[in-house]
């Protein structure tokens, strides 16, 4: 297309320019970018001598005033002589900074990436310089650097990060850890942050396994520390572990913190020493500092500066010794009287000292107060007046003057049964070393106070739920011997209703002491040495809804299971843990043995030695069974001898000869004369005292069983 002869534009030109314009606006108002538009439109330079039409990328052509063709260039900016891009963003071209209505608005901006931090990640970060910082300089000042942190809700993360980090080092670097939690505990980690952090170190047990092969045992000694160092409540457990699936390792690390460290006999001391200890101080170091602490609190008066100097001795497990010490300086210092009440409550209220180690700290005192009344005339007077004040201002829990009553601590009981506790206190510890049960019992018998003889159930109850399994199978085995040697079944209830009145403060020192007194309760049934009907008897004399109660219904759900009996005998792992097939093919082969010539002294004992008195019925049925198909009454010298002995009782023996008669048709079978065998043992056994009078021989499998227990 060109131009007329006198340089002006064709009415066709004018066309093309028309809907040139009319694209241009278009364009301005699409909300697709120029670059877009231009990808989408690529611009064909016009072959020569032809005319473009309103169907070509006409905006893509610019045409100057004179009406040349020029072409375009890259990106669709214009040359010479054109306005350039549609919409140009090259700022520096067209903005003038100095023109007078330069806007800074205007200037160009380019967005720059970053990256976006987390603030947790960022915590977590420098977590691990501050604790590899705390492993090479020892230096406890970590609380700084946590507050300058200045993200407290990310503790339980510290918590964590800390302990996992020092299970795969020695055991300084344990001890490290163990004793900067209980520096930081409630002064700068809440104690529920302190119970976040072990849930996340539970919930990661699994993956610590993968690197650290001993992570279980390590975790445990860490929790059980925690719980010694009263950072953490016993009830954490129980609690944690009801969370935790029982495949998972956490589950097992609960587990073993229990059974394998808090159950152990003086396990406070032995786990403060597990990784060497963090005072490495003896008893008597500990006494001599905590009095030097005293000395100077009375000086300067500063109870804060002292709790903290209480905290920095790291004998957590001893604290009811600072309690007791300083009950002592308030009788020999009366000036000093106010100043130690003050001291006694702002630790109580910290926390510092609890409950149970404030009563313990209390009692100590009380037993000690016929020594201090030589030099101290009016100590007992003065302990008096300050035990309902400390009562009143909450910081002694009320249940030390139920225990003082009850329980008969020094103050206010008799020589005569303060000085049998402690006979049996040493008689018990002795037994739980020797295992000796005749020595135990000579002891007893020495002693000669049967009138005391439920407070030494009691104690023996009670010492052994501090200890081990294995202590409290001993108990109960003991429990069971002593009711067939010298205790009557009135000495035994008696026994446990004093145990269940105080059971609410026996679970201040004790985890989950209702539980335990519920096993032993029921074990104490299983074995015979009470009978199930005595249940009933001894929660009557409880208060309807108190702890005790409530312990006692547990124990009649617990005989009330199926296979109670074998459950219930294994609960700490009593007997030998072998199956009732191993037993009876166990109890089969000293039968044989005793038969063929045998001492009956050895098979007694051979029976006694196979733990298993609530199976001592199959005894009875074996060695029945035996006499008739041996035609050999040297089996009824045995049980006459069990029987002598208190070795099988007699609720034993009348459930095997009930046994007998119960399967007397599939008897018959092979003995055809068994039925009348069976009648003359029955006579014989009747004769002997070995059966309980109400015993059937003819008798049907229920009615016998009901008679039998409503009889025991």
């Amino acid at each position: 297309m060109a131009l007329n002869n006198e340089g002006f534009l064709t009415d066709e030109q004018r066309g093309v320019l028309k809907v040139a314009s009319h694209n241009a606006v278009v364009l301005s108002s699409s909300p697709k970018s120029p670059k877009s538009l231009l990808s989408e439109h690529p611009a064909k330079a016009p072959a020569a001598g032809k005319v473009l039409t309103a169907g070509n990328a006409v905006r893509h052509v610019r045409r100057s005033h004179s009406g040349k063709f020029i072409r375009v260039k890259k990106d669709g900016a214009g040359g010479k002589g054109t306005w350039g891009k549609l919409l140009d963003t090259d700022g520096e071209s067209h903005i003038d900074r100095n023109d007078p209505n330069y806007d800074s608005g205007e200037e160009p901006y380019q967005l720059a990436g970053s990256t976006v931090s987390d603030p947790l990640d960022d915590y977590k970060k420098s977590v691990i310089s501050i604790v590899e910082e705390y492993f090479s300089t020892g230096d406890a000042d970590v609380a700084i650097s946590l507050r300058d942190l200045g993200s407290s809700e990310y503790h339980p993360y510290f918590v964590k990060r800390l302990v996992s980090m020092a299970m795969d080092r020695r055991d300084k670097e344990k001890e490290m850890a163990s004793v900067l939690l209980s520096s930081l505990y409630a002064d700068v980690i809440s104690p529920h942050q302190i119970r976040d952090g072990f849930v996340l170190l539970l919930e990661s047990a699994d993956d610590f396994c993968v690197d650290i092969p001993n992570a279980v045992d390590v975790l445990a000694l860490f929790l059980a520390r925690a719980v010694v160092d009263e950072i953490l409540p016993p009830a954490f457990l129980t609690r944690a572990k009801k969370t935790l699936p029982e495949s998972t390792k956490g589950y097992h690390v609960i587990q073993t913190a229990e059974k394998s460290y808090l159950s152990a006999p003086h396990h406070a001391e032995l786990l403060e020493r597990r990784w060497g200890g963090s005072t490495h101080i003896t008893v008597e170091e500990a006494k001599k500092k905590i009095d030097d602490l005293l000395n100077e609190y009375i000086e300067n008066g500063e109870a804060f500066e002292a709790c903290r100097c209480i905290r920095e001795l790291g004998v957590a497990f001893y604290r009811h010794e600072v309690v007791k010490r300083a009950l002592v300086r308030a009788m020999e210092t009366r000036v000093a009287e106010a100043l130690i009440m003050k001291l006694l409550k702002e630790a109580s209220e910290e926390g510092l000292v609890s409950s149970s180690h404030m009563g313990k700290g209390f009692s100590r005192f009380a037993e000690s107060l016929d020594d201090l009344a030589l030099d101290i005339p009016c100590a007992k007077a003065l302990f008096d007046a300050l035990v309902p004040k400390a009562i009143s201002e909450g910081w002694l829990d009320p249940s030390y003057l139920k225990n003082s009553g009850v329980d008969g601590n020094a103050h206010g009981e008799d020589e005569k049964l303060r000085h049998y506790k402690e006979e049996a206190v040493t008689i018990i510890h002795e037994y739980f070393y020797s295992d000796d049960i005749p020595e135990l019992i000579r002891s007893l018998e020495d002693l000669a106070l049967p009138e005391y003889n439920p407070v030494f159930i009691k104690k023996l109850i009670t010492l052994a739920m501090d200890r081990k399994n294995r202590e409290k199978e001993m108990a109960s085995v003991l429990l069971s011997a002593l009711h067939i040697e010298i205790f009557s079944t009135e000495d035994i209830v008696n026994g446990f209703v004093i145990l269940l009145e105080t059971a609410e403060d026996t679970a201040l020192d004790i985890l989950d002491a209702s539980n335990e007194l519920a096993l032993f309760l029921a074990r104490a049934v299983v074995d015979d040495a009470l009978a199930p009907l005595t249940l009933q008897e001894i929660g009557s004399r409880l208060p309807p809804n108190c702890s005790g109660s409530e312990t006692v219904r547990m124990a009649r759900t617990l005989i009330a299971a199926r296979h109670a009996g074998e459950r219930i005998l294994r609960c700490w792992g009593g007997g030998t843990g072998w199956a009732i097939e191993d037993a009876k093919d166990k109890i089969q082969k000293l039968l044989e043995e005793y038969e063929s010539g045998g001492v009956v002294k050895e098979a007694c004992q051979c029976i006694r030695e196979l733990g298993m008195p609530f199976f001592n019925h199959e005894v009875v049925k074996k060695a029945l069974v035996m006499a008739m198909e041996k035609k050999n009454d040297r089996m009824l010298d045995l049980l006459q001898e069990c029987h002598g002995e208190g070795l099988i009782t007699v609720y034993q023996m009348t459930k095997g000869f009930a046994r007998i008669r119960d399967g007397m048709d599939d008897l018959a079978l092979d003995i055809p004369n068994a039925n009348q065998k069976f009648l003359s043992y029955v006579d014989h056994a009747q004769k002997k005292g070995w059966l309980l009078p109400s015993f059937d021989p003819r008798a049907g499998p229920t009615e016998a069983v009901a008679v039998a227990v409503a009889t025991t």
